[in-house]
């Protein structure tokens, strides 16, 4: 027999003698084989049948939203269908036997030994629901349906149910009881961690409690199918007041038995609820410091789910096991059900699933959406925006995130400073935190960032130069083909029609010349209709490539990403920072300003204002020096003289990086190019 750990020890329980005996039995037909099926979502499903199978008039029924709810989710295959029908062809049969109700009740347990305690429930409930369901849409249909006044003729659906006021009144009160009880036990068998969290004694007292309710559930579900079969077979003159007081006396006695049991297995079930959080609150800390060989009991004790298979692919709905994350690096997604701003969700999926680096590294990491409430418990517009979200994303996500423990939500705010903003929380395959946020790394490279550690953000910003290719790689193919290329690039911004007309007319006459220059406008950071406005007259006029209203969204967050990035660096470059903090405060005035730069050189210039207009002067003379000086050093040969004609021995010794020293660098001091010597230096200390 495949026990759990409780059970192969049970020895002895605070119950009566009688109990004791009984509950040993019944753990004799237990044998679970681990097979899945969704008890909470069946649950849903019966308590459907049982809304529906009350009387209501016709008007509400065609108010009412049909429920629906998937049989796959809730592992409702062939062979559990059949299961259904077998329990409830079982009973039905036996209705029409003799013997006592006790064994029958243990047959049942007999023919779902292989199943959980909260399904052996719920399929013997939704076996009695199917058959009463069937029979109550026989009784209501009767009347103005030929097809259905045939069919309860020859199944002997009595037309008349008035004699049996009694007799449902206490089967009414009894299903109640029934499906609260139901309900409790799934709770509890739905609760994550009882084995790492609940002490002994207190699984054991529960436990006692779910067998014996288990048993009661039977008992009484028998009850109510020998009463429909009573229906069947009892003519209305043949009512006798005597039978209809006994049968309800029976369900009334029932009724008292499950409202104790409920009762008392509600509030330790509470008590259990509480148990759990205040213990995993204390060791979630501890937890996320140690060292492990991999990151299995980090997540087990971070999504905290009774579910087998807590995790869903957004996309494909497939239902995935904790143990499939096993040596992946996990991004964990923390952010409030709506996520993020349309244009952020693009961008994000863009630069992990969409980047061209992800095909070199795919299977290596999994972004794992974990959606939290802003409020105490999910709203309506919470669910929408989470149904919707996960049904576009290509990321996984908890299944059922409205579930997501309070402990772990109160760790997430209180130790991991989760403020509403979305977060990127990144586990490296032995669970060990290697970066509190990454949003701002995966903003600026995307999938090139894996691992996505701290110390790969600070490796790839050591190596990063104020380059075209620093700005834009990635946001557009186009644009990444032409900096592969070499080429020269003018980007350019400004909210002025009539100086994008002028400026790109004039830049039309410059690079109709020799010069080679691709020009695309990139528009300014906050994303207005004005903005749209000037896209469509760009677009109408044929005046410049530009990005697309998206497109400039991603390069202006790319930037805002960056100034939060170097922020945080050490050693941080400050002329980097200088040009990324004056691009980020342009807004759209009329002075518009111009980058230019080529391809993934580092070095690059730009002009705003009056600069702008020298540019276009004196292009003559800064167009002489483009082949040896470049367009960079040739404009600012140009636009910037040197500042002394006499002697300067100013240096700077810059880290040999392959391919980020081809092009011209030129004096801080005099402004003058400078000659390029290559340096060997021996650090050895002994």
């Amino acid at each position: 027999m495949s026990l759990t750990g409780f059970e192969k020890r049970y020895i002895h329980l605070p119950v009566s003698t009688e109990e004791d005996f009984l509950i040993r039995k019944i753990l004799m037909t237990h044998d679970p084989d681990g097979r899945q099926l969704d008890a909470q979502q069946l649950l849903r499903a019966v308590k459907n049948i049982i809304h529906r199978a009350s009387p209501v008039s016709e008007a509400d029924c065609h108010q009412e939203n049909v429920a629906v709810w998937d049989a796959d989710a809730i592992g409702l295959h062939d062979s559990l269908g059949y299961t259904i029908f077998k329990i409830s062809h079982e009973v039905l049969s036996r209705c029409f036997e003799g013997g006592d109700i006790h064994t029958k009740t243990m047959s049942l347990f007999d023919m779902l030994g292989k199943f959980r305690w909260d399904a052996k429930v719920v399929l013997v409930v939704a076996a009695f629901f199917t058959n009463y369901g069937v029979w109550q849409l026989q009784v209501q249909l009767q009347s103005r349906n030929p097809l259905a006044a045939l069919v309860a003729l020859l199944r002997q659906v009595p037309s008349d149910l008035s004699g049996f006021r009694a007799q449902f009144k206490a089967f009414t009160l009894l299903v109640k009881t029934v499906m609260e009880l139901t309900e409790v036990i799934i709770e509890f068998e739905s609760l994550p961690l009882q084995q790492e969290l609940l002490e002994y004694k207190v699984i054991s007292a529960v436990k006692s409690k779910i067998y014996l309710g288990s048993y009661w559930i039977f008992r009484s579900s028998l009850a109510c199918f020998s009463l429909i079969a009573d229906l069947r077979t009892r003519k209305q003159d043949q009512v006798n007041s005597n039978s209809i007081a006994i049968a309800a006396w029976t369900m009334r006695n029932l009724v008292y038995k499950l409202s104790a049991l409920c009762c008392d297995l509600r509030e330790q079930v509470k008590l259990c609820h509480q148990q759990i959080d205040s213990r995993l609150y204390e060791k979630l800390p501890n937890l996320f410091n140690q060292i492990h060989v991999d990151n299995q009991e980090k997540l087990k004790m971070l999504i905290a789910s009774g579910d087998n298979f807590p995790l869903m692919d957004c996309l494909s709905k497939e239902k995935h096991s904790l143990s499939e994350l096993k040596n992946k690096v996990v991004i964990l997604l923390i952010s409030k059900p709506e996520l993020l701003p349309i244009e952020k969700i693009f961008l994000l999926v863009h630069q992990t699933y969409d980047h061209p680096h992800q095909e070199k590294i795919g299977g290596s990491y999994v972004v794992l959406w974990v959606p939290l409430s802003s409020s105490h418990g999910w709203s309506h517009a919470d669910k929408i925006s989470f149904q919707f979200l996960s049904g576009s994303l290509p990321f996984w996500s908890l299944k059922q995130p409205g579930l997501l423990n309070s402990a772990v939500v109160n760790f997430i705010i209180q130790e991991w400073n989760f403020k509403e903003e979305a977060m990127m929380v990144v586990l490296d395959t032995n669970g060990m935190i290697t970066n509190s946020n990454a949003m701002d790394m995966i903003w600026i490279w995307g999938a090139k960032a894996f691992p996505f550690s701290i110390s790969r953000e600070k490796e790839l910003w050591e190596v990063e130069k104020w380059t075209l290719q620093l700005m834009i790689d990635g946001i557009d193919p186009l644009l990444t083909n032409w900096i592969e290329e070499g080429k020269n690039f003018c980007i350019f911004g400004s909210g002025n029609a009539d100086w994008i007309r002028n400026f790109s007319s004039k830049i039309k006459e410059v690079s109709n010349t020799e010069l080679q220059l691709e020009v695309i406008y990139v528009g300014w950071r906050s994303p207005t209709e004005k903005l749209q406005s000037i896209l469509r007259i760009i677009e109408q006029e044929n005046l410049c490539t530009y990005l697309t209203f998206t497109k400039i969204r991603f390069f202006w967050l790319r930037l805002e990403s960056m100034k939060s990035l170097t922020s945080r660096q050490e050693n941080n470059d400050d002329d980097m920072s200088k040009e990324i903090l004056g691009l980020l405060e342009v807004d759209d005035s009329d002075d518009g300003w111009v980058l230019i730069g080529t391809g993934s050189l580092p070095g690059l210039i730009k002009l705003q204002g009056q600069k702008v207009t020298e540019f276009f002067d004196l292009f003559p003379v800064w167009a002489e020096n483009l082949g040896t000086m470049g367009i960079v050093g040739a404009i600012k040969s140009a636009l910037e003289p040197t500042l002394s004609t006499g002697p300067c021995d100013h240096a700077e010794i810059l880290a040999f990086n392959e391919g980020l020293l081809k092009g011209p660098v030129f004096c801080a001091v005099c402004k003058r190019l400078k000659e390029k010597y290559v340096l060997y230096k021996c650090d050895a200390t002994e």
